[in-house]
């Protein structure tokens, strides 16, 4: 039988070449070429039919129908853009307690505000930190920028890192232009890698790097990298670190006004909020998005908290807010359904309210301020919003995400497996591949954005960012209301991933189409 197959599959990928056959197989739009005298008896031989079991009825010019026979039915369209993910188990049953943020949590904002936040700093560094006039031709370049980003302040580099501390080359940039992959590597001492000590600490902050975690810092870095650019292009000497800072400071002098409608949870478990903004501005927004009773929602509104250090620090009291939002002298015994509360900390608030563990799950966007201490301190559980999961999972389910998946990792399997053979035409072959298999990388990248790539992965590993939300959140999700789609009892489980040493039982072939995933057409319809 197997050598029945061998003779099909030759007779379908060879030709006759100074007396030696020659098996061809399409990879993308290449047909490439080596030795079966050199490989018939070899596990490359295996490694084909097992990649690509039917590509005996597919014809080689076609390799989109090749492709679309690989794939496994309905995979295309598996990924739900409105659904709850688990990195850990968790039973909303055993919630009691919900705790928001407000800014992108609760508040999502239009996509006009960037803009606007953007056209706001570049003004006031020009009108008060009097820098060039001419800047003021720069504007908002949506999409350029993703957040997670790490910026080295000393080098003027913008740049993607993974999970390990390597700058995914062709992702550093200085200014609006892309820094070549070798200069990337002199800079840091002939690696890509940042050493540990170099790297953010706990909340995003290194002695060199920062890592722009914030979606409002989506404006921030755009606007940094124009003000470089703009230095750059007319040769002008400037202080990276002034730089830095003035363009923080710019940043941080306005807020964003405008919002758009979201639908509040509703259930019987009890809910508050802890946000850093002011309270005539939640005010504003809460009356716009919900009503003016929005209050009656929460059990307790703690605003201006200046989270992260909420967590952390004992020393600051609470302090209660009228209606009009002034300050009360009186000192805070009790936390009151339907007040304002201002700054404090959780240490005080444990004990006023004794909600502590795991049956209080908090929500916000921002992986350290919201989530870290929460989680690794305190003990409840999280959830984490992330705007662009909607956006990246849809390009997930594309037709043109999957095709560059599948022949990414069936090159990558082939070439794992052939790089022992050493004759010269293997290794033609395997240069071929590994041209192909960088070709579709950087196709893969560009679909999440030109500059950077996803948010979630470099080319193969998980992004710092990635690595991070795995670690601090329980659930993830695009946005506050996609708990709309779940019964307040529902129990969230995480998938079983492979670890590395698992992955070869089933991962190179679920990715292939060799091994159909049980039951893959059913899970198609549930949403």
């Amino acid at each position: 039988m197997e050598q029945e197959a061998r003779e099909k599959i030759c007779s379908c990928l060879s030709h006759c070449s100074g007396g030696n056959t020659l098996f061809g197989l399409a990879l993308g739009r290449n047909l490439y070429v080596g030795s079966l005298a050199a490989w018939s008896l070899n596990p490359i031989f295996s490694v084909v039919s097992v990649l690509f079991p039917r590509i005996l009825s597919i014809s080689l010019t076609s390799p989109l129908s090749l492709l679309l026979d690989l794939l496994p039915p309905g995979v295309c369209n598996l990924l739900n853009p409105a659904a709850i993910y688990a990195n850990n188990e968790i039973s909303l049953a055993d919630v009691e307690i919900y705790g928001f943020d407000y800014d992108y949590t609760l508040a999502q904002y239009s996509n006009l505000l960037h803009s606007m936040i953007f056209n706001t700093a570049r003004d006031i560094l020009i009108e008060q930190f009097k820098y060039p006039e001419k800047l003021g031709k720069y504007d908002y370049i949506p999409g350029f920028a993703i957040r997670g980003l790490h910026y080295d302040v000393q080098k003027s580099l913008l740049m993607k890192i993974d999970a390990f501390h390597y700058v995914q080359l062709g992702t550093a940039y200085r200014g609006l232009k892309p820094v070549p992959d070798e200069e990337v590597i002199e800079l840091y001492g002939g690696t890509q890698h940042i050493p540990l000590y170099q790297m953010s600490d706990f909340y995003g902050k290194g002695p060199s790097l920062k890592q722009f975690m914030d979606i409002f810092s989506l404006p921030e870095m755009t606007l940094l990298s124009s003000v470089i650019d703009y230095f750059i292009n007319h040769g002008i000497e400037f202080d990276q670190v002034h730089l830095y800072k003035d363009i923080s400071v710019s940043e941080k002098c306005q807020l964003p006004h405008n919002s758009r409608h979201i639908r509040a949870v509703s259930s019987a478990k009890k809910l508050f909020l802890i946000t850093n903004s002011p309270f005539s501005f939640v005010d504003k927004g809460m009356k716009h998005m919900v009503g003016k009773n929005w209050r009656d929602l929460f059990d307790m509104v703690i605003v201006q908290a200046d989270k992260p250090n909420f967590f952390t620090d004992r020393r600051k009291p609470f302090r209660k807010l009228d209606d009009k939002g002034s300050l009360q002298w009186d000192k805070i015994n009790q936390l009151e359904k339907g007040k304002i509360y201002k700054e404090g900390n959780l240490f005080d608030f444990l004990r006023l309210t004794g909600w502590r563990g795991s049956k209080v799950l908090y929500f916000g966007d921002h992986l350290y301020s919201d989530l870290a201490d929460l989680m690794l301190r305190h003990g409840w559980r999280t959830g984490a919003i992330v705007p662009e999961l909607e956006t990246e999972i849809r390009i997930i389910n594309t037709e043109q995400y999957m095709h560059s998946l599948t022949w990414q990792q069936a090159l990558t399997g082939l070439l794992e497996r052939m790089q022992m053979y050493q004759d010269a035409e293997s290794k033609q072959v395997l240069l071929e591949w590994m041209k192909e298999r960088q070709e579709i990388r950087s196709l893969t990248k560009n679909l999440f954005n030109p500059q950077f790539g996803s948010i979630f992965r470099t080319f193969h590993n998980p992004t710092y960012f990635s690595r991070r939300l795995v670690r601090f959140s329980d659930i993830y999700m695009a946005s506050i209301s996609c708990l709309l789609n779940y019964d307040v009892n529902f129990t969230f489980y995480p998938r079983r991933t492979p670890l590395q040493h698992e992955a070869p039982l089933w991962m190179d072939q679920l990715c292939t189409g060799c091994m159909k995933t049980p039951f893959l057409e059913e899970m198609v319809h549930i949403r």
